[in-house]
């Protein structure tokens, strides 16, 4: 008897051979199914590429050092940064005499930023001719350089205007302004200074002196041998 006649095969060799070829059967349409589902093959280039970078913040440079947004120093490291006028003016809150600032007539050109940390507060392009003693600014170069509080220092309350970054006093705001803005920023001249300007020496420890001389002061002086006034002539609005 032929023993490997399919037709004299075991139950058990029939069973195994119906699952394989069921298995054979099957993978096909297991393979097809999953190719489905993880939809179309994306190119080796755009599979295997680096994640792009996120852009960058706009007008940022590479290299550029970022300004700071707050600048915080202690009284001590202001006395040494500053003048003594500076000082007084800045972190005391003092205000310089009419007429005195090197900025309180005149026009300039350039961008003026705070004597204290350097922030930009006012476009030479804004200020006028106020008669008032002081620089005067019809608008800063932008609302956020600056910080307003009620000043109640004197009889009549006061808005105050300081730098935003520093802290620095300025000066104060009034509504009696040219248009567009219908303001007059007045601000000592020792507080701000020009971005056209060379930089300033050292500041001195000296205190400040008096800027007011008296007659007899003024009278004992010597006369300067340049100068060709008469002797007994007294210099004009004394």
């Amino acid at each position: 008897m032929n023993t490997t006649d399919p037709a004299f095969a075991s139950p058990r060799t029939l069973a195994v051979a119906i699952l394989l070829a069921l298995l054979a059967t099957a993978a096909p349409a297991q393979e097809a199914s999953a190719k489905r589902e993880q939809g179309p093959a994306k190119p080796a280039a755009e599979s295997d590429a680096a994640p792009a970078e996120e852009p960058k913040e706009a007008g940022a440079k590479k290299g550029e050092p970022k300004e700071p947004e707050r600048v915080y120093k202690t009284d001590e490291e202001w006395r040494r940064l500053l003048t003594y006028d500076q000082y007084l003016v800045t972190r005391m809150k003092a205000t310089e005499p009419a007429f005195s600032g090197r900025y309180a007539t005149g026009h300039f050109k350039g961008t003026f930023l705070c004597v204290c940390c350097g922030a930009k507060l006012f476009d030479s392009r804004t200020k006028f001719e106020s008669g008032t003693g002081w620089p005067s600014f019809w608008r800063p170069v932008a609302e956020k350089a600056l910080d307003r509080a009620l000043d109640r220092s004197e009889g009549e309350p006061r808005i105050e205007v300081t730098c935003a970054r520093c802290g620095a006093h300025l000066g104060h705001v009034f509504d009696d302004g040219p248009a567009p803005t219908g303001l007059r920023y007045c601000i000592n001249s020792l507080a701000i200074k020009l971005d056209t300007e060379p930089a300033r020496p050292a500041a001195s420890r000296r205190p400040a002196t008096n800027r007011r001389r008296s007659p007899a002061t003024r009278d004992a002086r010597p006369q300067a041998p340049e100068s060709t006034a008469p002797p007994e002539e007294k210099p004009a609005g004394a």
